[in-house]
């Protein structure tokens, strides 16, 4: 079991957590320093524009071997990837990162992912980021994310093909004709809208393991 993780029911949607990177790549991002034994980063300073990098995103989670799973494996798909430990640390830096999508959990120090949503929701320059709930994917997580405006939730343990894929998901709401306020008539997906995404990725996995 990956440390940090909870013992609660959990509505599974994969068979499992994979530490390996995201597959189709054959090298690492640049900034990363790849040792025989762990991933070392160099300091990098960030801008709104990053050459070579295809969106920007913003994961809030208090496991650092997590955060820097997921990291790993969206800067390999040539995504732009800024961390913060909590909510409230998210909230101090997101108006600087402008991120295209932010990804939380929900159990953190200080302020978790359910109340930094509804922050987010409230602030008028933040209030259309695409958000999705990584985590346990409880009853109570759910229905309250759906509550506060998340638009999207992915349950641990997960495919790093499915957080690809969701965030690229989340991603086209941002661009041109697309839409950041989300599925229902005020703004807020419904529960079917919320998992849609993530229940593709599980059929597209299914069908490829099928097709092998």
């Amino acid at each position: 079991m990956v440390e940090g993780a909870r013992a609660e029911p959990v509505r599974n949607l994969s068979a499992g957590w994979n530490v390996t990177p995201a597959r189709g790549r054959t090298s690492p991002p640049d900034g990363v320093e790849v040792g025989k034994t762990r991933t070392r980063r160099r300091a990098r300073t960030y801008s709104r524009v990053v050459p070579g990098a295809s969106g920007r995103v913003l994961v809030v989670d208090d496991n650092k071997v997590i955060r820097q799973l997921i990291r790993v494996n969206l800067e390999l798909e040539g995504l732009e990837v800024v961390t913060a430990a909590d909510g409230a640390e998210c909230l101090d830096i997101v108006h600087q990162v402008r991120p295209d999508v932010v990804t939380l959990d929900v159990v953190m120090p200080r302020l978790d992912g359910l109340r930094t949503a509804a922050r987010l929701r409230a602030d008028p320059l933040t209030r259309n980021l695409p958000l999705a709930i990584v985590s346990a994917c409880t009853q109570y997580e759910v229905e309250s994310g759906l509550d506060v405006g998340v638009d999207a939730f992915l349950a641990k343990p997960f495919e790093p093909a499915e957080l690809v894929r969701l965030v690229r998901q989340l991603m086209e709401r941002r661009r041109p004709g697309g839409s950041a306020e989300g599925g229902g008539e005020g703004g807020s997906p419904s529960f079917e809208d919320a998992f849609g995404a993530t229940a593709g990725v599980e059929e597209a996995e299914r069908a490829g393991r099928a097709g092998h």
